[in-house]
């Protein structure tokens, strides 16, 4: 008799390339950023907090404030490599990015290995600027900003930076958006041979 088990959770978040576009893919396939726990889980496996760092003030306040940040990026990102530029979004990245981040110190864990740690408990805003720096940074890069993609996925909103070998890659995930395309494709064949 087989065990069946429900499959696993999502990720919490999509590696992109950039923690401004890990930010942006968020929404989709579901809204990962719906609860402060959420936040809280992605902030860690994002890298910008640490993990154990206990982020007392974070509330549904935090959440507004990202996800407003979340929209002003999308926003600001699918302007340049659509050459629509979106003034309103990136003016308010850059009033974002202007709160200083939280200050990293180096600690000693139990073992004796140096491990990353937050000065203090980090505040929303100085997050929020990490988030808004970093998409300043890439979209004012040239060489990075080339490499934006949009996933050529049916239905994929998702962005990423194309760090693949030529500066190729189609799609946000081969196994998932790739594989539809791929069955997809084969399906028309299919359908064609038959008739």
């Amino acid at each position: 008799m087989a065990l069946h088990t429900a499959p696993a959770p999502y990720e919490p978040r999509f590696d992109s390339g950039r923690s401004c576009l890990d930010l942006v893919a968020t929404t989709h396939p579901v809204e990962r950023l719906g609860s402060v726990a959420g936040l809280r889980a992605w902030l860690v496996g994002t890298g910008l907090v640490p993990a154990g760092t206990p982020l007392r003030a974070a509330g549904p306040a935090w959440l507004t404030a990202f996800h407003e940040l979340r929209g002003q990026i999308r926003q600001s990102v699918l302007g340049e490599i659509e050459h629509r530029p979106a003034a309103e979004a990136l003016e308010r990245v850059n009033a974002l990015a202007a709160e200083a981040p939280p200050a990293p110190r180096a600690v000693r864990a139990a073992d004796g290995t140096l491990v990353r740690a937050l000065g203090e408990d980090p505040d929303c805003a100085a997050l929020v600027a990490c988030l808004a720096r970093d998409a300043v940074d890439l979209l004012t890069d040239p060489g990075a900003r080339a490499r934006i993609r949009r996933c050529e996925g049916d239905n994929c909103p998702l962005v990423y930076l194309d760090t693949s070998r030529g500066h190729r890659r189609r799609w946000c995930s081969s196994e998932v958006c790739g594989n539809r395309e791929r069955v997809a494709r084969h399906r028309r064949r299919a359908a064609l041979a038959r008739t």
